[in-house]
């Protein structure tokens, strides 16, 4: 994929699944799915759903982000028939991965450099042509290569269901509740004590501590977005709405609203919050297994071009991350990996990290100064404690 398709091999977004098309154990062909395209005109106006209901079932829908047939590989029909079995096994495997089914499966066509025949061949519907427009970090940006999109619904009544008012539950993203315990709640108001205010005191109506204490709680429950947010927080019960210092009014606890919470996120400042939240956040969780690891995030850019890495650590067991830190352009993640974990409490947790890592002074700090230990991999870049490694192994096999 790397060496053949136009796009490269890039990390999906979102939730993916990546086939091998085979036979007889000759590799044919190479396929990636991954979550919807957020917005698509031609594909909304298909389905005729509201901005309420997308949101809501967006992730019943996959694209087909890849879709290579080895350069070496001459037979007829072939891309159709393999997009025909793929279709058939998809739902299913998305199931089995990801919790509940997909129902209709789309694709974007380059038409200046595909013919469309294997999608329309394998009963893909075209819906019309995209604006040339992509997604630059939080705003879009016209690049001028409109794309052809075909959607494919994958069973009979999928667009029934996709416009269904009252759907199946088992298809509906539903928000989690969230219940603080007064200690937890507690913690978290003084852990944010830390975070200056950013706003004029004159006219404020409710208070910084309580519009981020919200506001974290109802990311963590899997909202995105500050409609979200405020709509997560006019659920909350009064006893948690007075835990987290919301606004009385006679004897009435009033949430923020949509506004106010937007304008407040957006004026204060991000690193600050997460510095204050991880320790408190890491305490959610009873899972004792540390991961370090850094990503590239795509799309996103420094003021000079460079591109945005991020080390963060998170839990094993639930995946959350609970500190996270930006590596200087002009340097990599070995220096940062200390300062990640210094405000976090390891005591007792294992920490793991790729052969990157792998360094006397990190294994130190972790021992000696967070009382943690730490699995950590060795590779061929360094061949001399590899070796020490391997000849313990056969002190163990072989005692004197």
């Amino acid at each position: 994929m790397s060496e053949h398709h136009y796009l490269g091999f890039k990390s999906l977004i979102g939730s993916s699944i990546r086939y091998i098309a085979t036979i007889q154990d000759r590799w044919l062909a190479l396929l990636g799915w991954s979550a919807a395209a957020l917005k698509c005109q031609p594909r909304d106006a298909w389905i005729g759903w509201s901005q309420a209901m997308q949101w809501q079932r967006l992730p019943l829908i996959v694209n087909n982000v890849r879709f290579l047939i080895l350069p070496d590989i001459q037979i007829p029909n072939l891309a159709s028939k393999i997009l025909s079995l793929n279709l058939k096994r998809l739902s299913q495997d998305w199931e089995d991965i990801y919790g509940h089914p997909v129902l209709i499966a789309e694709t974007f066509v380059d038409t200046a450099r595909f013919t469309r025949a294997c999608y329309k061949a394998a009963n893909w519907l075209y819906q019309g042509q995209t604006s040339g427009y992509g997604k630059h970090n939080s705003r879009y940006v016209h690049h001028g290569q409109s794309k052809a999109v075909f959607v494919r619904p994958l069973d009979r009544t999928a667009l029934i269901k996709i416009r269904d008012p009252h759907p199946d539950p088992l298809l509906i993203r539903k928000e989690k509740t969230m219940q603080l315990s007064e200690k937890q709640a507690s913690e978290l108001i003084e852990t944010l004590r830390k975070i200056p205010d950013p706003r004029f005191k004159k006219g404020v109506r409710h208070r910084n501590l309580s519009i981020v204490a919200l506001s974290i709680c109802a990311v963590l429950c899997g909202c995105r977005g500050y409609t979200a947010i405020a709509q997560w927080s006019k659920r909350c019960s009064q006893k948690m709405l007075e835990r987290l210092w919301c606004r009385k009014t006679g004897t009435v606890y009033i949430p923020p609203s949509e506004p106010t919470i937007r304008r407040q996120l957006q004026r204060i400042d991000a690193e600050k919050v997460d510095m204050a939240i991880s320790d408190w956040v890491g305490r959610l969780s009873s899972g004792n297994a540390i991961g370090i690891d850094g990503k590239t995030l795509k799309g996103a850019r420094r003021q000079d071009g460079s591109k945005v890495h991020l080390l963060s650590a998170f839990i094993h067991q639930q995946g959350l991350t609970i500190a996270q830190k930006e590596v200087s352009a002009k340097s990599n993640e070995i220096p940062s990996a200390i300062p990640l974990l210094e405000s976090l409490n390891l005591k007792n947790k294992v920490v793991t990290a790729d052969a990157l890592h792998t360094h006397k002074n990190l294994a130190r700090f972790l021992v000696e100064e967070k009382q943690a230990d730490y699995c950590f991999t060795v590779k061929d870049n360094q061949p001399t404690l590899k070796e020490d490694i391997a000849y313990l192994g056969l002190k163990e096999d072989f005692p004197p």
